[in-house]
């Protein structure tokens, strides 16, 4: 990411608002983004242009070719004000837990839930980089289980709840303990080898070392590279969070988020885009993060293909 995307952001609301408060200000803003290294025109390779007054277009002074600064984006065919969109990211991104929908609705004064909702997921699809580099050095690893409570067997032979996989970094730090670094998480259709160490493959690299539970769903692990610690819950009486401490962690605060914030109303459907918004927020937890988040989702919503409300609804489960 440029550093100049991310120098002198707000950090309140009353100091983005003189930032951002008007079209052109976020206009401006989303130009820097679109072309980091300065405009250069993808016919002629000029590298200067004059801006539309009345169009979100960048025209190439040298041949005419049109840029469109919104087309193949998030905010394509937008018919609201790039000063709305700007808030709302920010009010997203600078929230400590993320907002629901429905507080979105009520700060930006939307006339119906749908189109909150539908920004929302518009803008988590953003806080996802199409190529994310894989965990590494030592990654604890194991499966949860979402929704209400249900009887039945618990566990990995529970029914009707939706199977989650985790993995995620966990160093020696300098005090006593590990420190965590990146987190991953998905919607997995089951708890075999194949579900589990293929969402491994995608989200850990090899030779990692990854740290699991005696469960054969991990048993192939030194066969595809990695470095296998399967724990011997016999030592900690069975409890799997007392050896994997870090990836227990992070499943609880998960869940504590989901029933928090969004009230535990979350299907199978949008589950993994809610994951995907849990997981960015962690990722980038710390203090100082708040001003990276707003400029990563502008910066990722520049690249990330539009979406209508239909397309979103009609989306089959995961």
């Amino acid at each position: 990411m440029s550093d100049e995307l991310v120098r002198d952001l707000p950090r309140d609301l009353p100091t983005f608002l003189k930032r951002f408060g008007t079209d052109a200000k976020c206009r401006a803003y989303l130009v820097r983004a679109r072309w980091p290294a300065g405009f250069r025109c993808g016919a002629c390779g000029h590298d200067l242009a004059y801006s539309h007054k009345k169009r979100l277009i960048e025209e190439c002074t040298a041949c005419g070719k049109q840029h469109s600064i919104l087309a193949g984006t998030i905010f394509e065919q937008t018919k609201t004000g790039l000063a709305k969109w700007f808030l709302a990211i920010y009010l997203v991104t600078s929230s400590k837990g993320g907002i629901s929908a429905m507080e979105l609705q009520r700060q930006m004064g939307f006339g119906s839930y749908q189109t909150a909702w539908s920004w929302l997921h518009k803008i988590r699809r953003a806080m996802v980089r199409p190529e994310r580099a894989p965990l590494v050095e030592r990654v604890e690893a194991d499966e949860t289980y979402v929704g209400g409570p249900r009887p039945g067997t618990p566990g990995r032979g529970a029914a009707g709840k939706i199977k989650v996989a985790g993995a995620v970094e966990s160093r020696r730090g300098r005090a006593k303990g590990r420190r965590l670094g990146r987190l991953r998480l998905a919607v997995v259709d089951d708890v075999s080898a194949k579900s589990l160490q293929g969402s491994l493959g995608q989200n850990v690299a090899r030779p990692a070392t990854v740290a699991t539970d005696g469960w054969s769903g991990y048993a192939g692990l030194e066969a595809a590279g990695y470095r296998h610690e399967p724990l011997n819950l016999s030592a900690s009486w069975g409890d799997a969070t007392l050896r994997l401490p870090a990836i227990h962690l992070v499943f609880g605060l998960a869940k504590r988020w989901l029933l928090g914030t969004h009230h535990g109303a979350v299907g199978k459907k949008h589950l993994p885009a809610y994951l995907d918004e849990f997981v960015f927020r962690f990722n980038r937890r710390t203090a100082r993060s708040i001003a990276h988040r707003f400029a990563r989702v502008i910066q990722q919503g520049l690249l990330t293909p539009p979406t209508t409300y239909r397309d979103l609804v009609a989306e089959p489960a995961t």
